[in-house]
């Protein structure tokens, strides 16, 4: 495997990993505040998706309200793994490889 695509496979797997800490902490928002106020696993998540959403309040035009910040950023992280997959593939095609998925 080329340096090219494994480096494209490490940027998806790094993503991967991004947004399902925001679902996981998505998935605890819905529980309400009382399960999440000192929530240990809740903090872990907030503590993994702190840069991701700081990047995205920083794109994020101010418009956006502050409570919609990490659904925006779970939606950029899709996006964002749709095209390093498509990149992976067509770099799998080009140079003639049998890439899994």
């Amino acid at each position: 495997m080329s340096t090219d695509i494994l480096l494209l496979s490490i940027a998806r797997a790094l993503v991967e990993v991004a947004g399902l800490l925001l679902l996981g902490q998505g998935v605890l928002w819905l529980f309400g505040p009382k399960a999440r106020d000192g929530n240990f696993i809740y903090d872990l998540f907030k503590l993994g998706t702190r840069p991701i959403v700081k990047a995205t309040r920083a794109i994020a035009p101010r418009f956006i309200h502050d409570a919609h910040i990490g659904l925006l950023a779970f939606f950029i992280l899709v996006w964002l793994w749709l095209g390093l997959a498509f990149a992976k593939r067509y770099l799998c095609i080009s140079q003639g490889l049998d890439c899994p998925a």
